[in-house]
């Protein structure tokens, strides 16, 4: 088997980024789809956070970021991806991305939730994630450094005899095979698709937490799911989004009699949470845009624009409905500030990573930006070091794959039981549901990542940021959760 130098997994702007900042050092990049098909960075609409304006500063913008997190947001790490961030964009901004513009040639910004500046770079009002991505995507296949594999899902991890990770077990349609690696980087991706109602892809599944968790890595806050309030809710999966700029730009959240039920611009929490309550009582939600938008729809927001016309639904002259989703993971495999997890020969950046970046809610337009800044880090950590020869891998066997049936099951109890509000009966029931999936099927990375969270969220016996208990409605002492899967198998309900 040829030893690769180092292999990313995962083909998210995370993972591009870095493959293009390692430079001129060898670097394989093992995609689950085709490029850019099964990504959520795609279909990210808000766009980038950064201080760039003359009435910001990094300081203001680590202090918001701190702020939303809800007392779990490392200080050092929010002031890092703040210091770094107008960097990163001008690295993006090199490749070609076409940021938005003032007519005096300054990047535009947008505000958004919880930000106490504008200072979100957006494309074409809500089309920052593909414009970002086609840009990587072109970079990436012209780059004589980077192998590409795509149509191949890593689904284990191979170690050697020390523990040490040495490669990756892939899976393709037709077989299995091991790749033998120097360095290995999970880039994943988050958990969104083990919800029922997501605006992430299907893929979406946590199998970069699961394959490290089962290598023996420890996982950090997988309890705090953060559910955008604003999926538009017209039966699709998954939920397209009506992006949180467009509250920035003056639309209203209303319920079936027009009344406002909460600030347009709190928290992402605090707003699903409120938009959760609305519904169960009967008087839905809406986004209205008529006044604030209006005709400039097609122009200023055209991936919202054609969504809601996909559904015959007009947001220039009628309130859009929405619903909160399952959007993005504040969890994930426990890093450093390098973004080293605590198994060496193993590095995660992105969503499957837990920097200590977002504690237990993510300020808007965050996780992009510390996708780049800490793939920068990985980057400046591995270019210049030495390749090392690895042991053999021990033998590794595959998980098994979840069945459809079991997928839509596991999907459904996640929605209804971890949802945007959980209590205790609701998530053991959960729990035990999970384990009987896993007798039945085999520890399928899906089950896996799964049982991390339940076991998680049951232990937090508080109300914090994205995780809300109605039975523990009040906050404890803040204190980040860390986690083995020996510690989530070992728990009780």
């Amino acid at each position: 088997m040829t030893q690769r130098d180092i292999l990313i997994v995962g083909a998210g702007l995370a993972g591009l980024f870095l493959a293009l900042k390692l430079a001129p050092r060898r670097v394989t990049v093992l995609s689950q789809a085709p490029l850019g098909l099964a990504s959520s960075s795609a279909w990210a609409q808000g766009g980038l956070a950064a201080a760039l304006a003359v009435d910001d500063a990094p300081d203001l913008h680590a202090q918001d970021t701190i702020a939303a997190g809800v007392g779990l947001v490392d200080p050092a790490i929010a002031a890092l991806i703040a210091r770094d961030g107008a960097a990163r964009v001008m690295d993006l901004a090199a490749l070609g991305v076409p940021f938005d513009r003032t007519p005096e040639g300054t990047l535009a910004q947008s505000l958004e939730a919880a930000h106490s500046r504008p200072r979100v770079v957006r494309v074409s009002g809500d089309l920052a994630g593909k414009a970002i991505m086609d840009a990587l995507i072109a970079a990436v296949r012209t780059a004589p450094h980077i192998e590409l594999i795509e149509n191949a899902q890593a689904v284990a991890l191979l170690q050697g005899a020390n523990g040490d990770v040495c490669g990756v077990l892939c899976r393709n349609a037709c077989d299995e095979a091991a790749l033998p690696a120097s360095e290995v980087v999970i880039a994943t991706g988050g958990i969104g698709g083990l919800f029922a109602v997501t605006t992430n892809p299907a893929e979406a599944l946590g199998h970069g937490m699961a394959m490290a968790a089962v290598a023996g890595a420890l996982i950090a806050d997988p309890e705090f799911v953060q559910f955008h309030p604003t999926a538009i809710d017209v039966g699709r999966d998954p939920a397209p989004l009506a992006t949180e700029a467009l509250r920035g730009e003056g639309a209203h959240l209303l319920n079936a009699n027009g009344d406002a039920f909460v600030s347009d611009l709190a928290a992402r929490d605090v707003v699903a949470r409120a938009i959760h309550l609305e519904r169960a009582a009967g008087r839905g939600a809406f986004l209205d845009a008529r006044a604030a938008v209006g005709a400039k729809f097609p122009e200023h927001f055209p991936t919202v624009f054609a969504a809601c016309m996909a559904a015959g639904l007009d947001p220039r002259t009628s309130p859009i409905p929405v619903a909160p989703a399952a959007h993005y993971h504040m969890g994930g495999i426990a890093t450093d500030a390098w973004g080293r997890t605590t198994l060496a020969g193993l590095s995660a950046v992105g969503e499957c990573a837990s920097t200590g970046a977002h504690g237990a809610n993510r300020l808007a337009s965050n996780s992009l930006l510390e996708a780049v800044v800490f793939a920068h880090r990985i980057a400046e950590r591995l270019r210049d070091s030495s390749a090392a020869k690895t042991a053999p891998p021990t033998s590794c066997p595959a998980p098994p794959a979840l069945p459809e049936p079991a997928r839509g099951a596991l999907r459904a109890c996640m929605q209804a039981d971890c949802g945007v509000v959980r209590e205790h009966a609701g998530l053991a029931r959960a729990l035990a549901r999970v384990d009987a999936l896993r007798e039945s099927i085999g520890p399928a990375n899906a089950l896996v990542a799964a049982r991390l969270i339940f076991t998680a969220a049951l232990a937090r016996k508080e109300s914090r940021g994205a995780h809300f208990r109605s039975d523990f409605p009040d906050a404890n002492a803040p204190q980040r959760t860390f986690l083995t899967r020996a510690d989530a198998l070992a728990a009780s309900t």
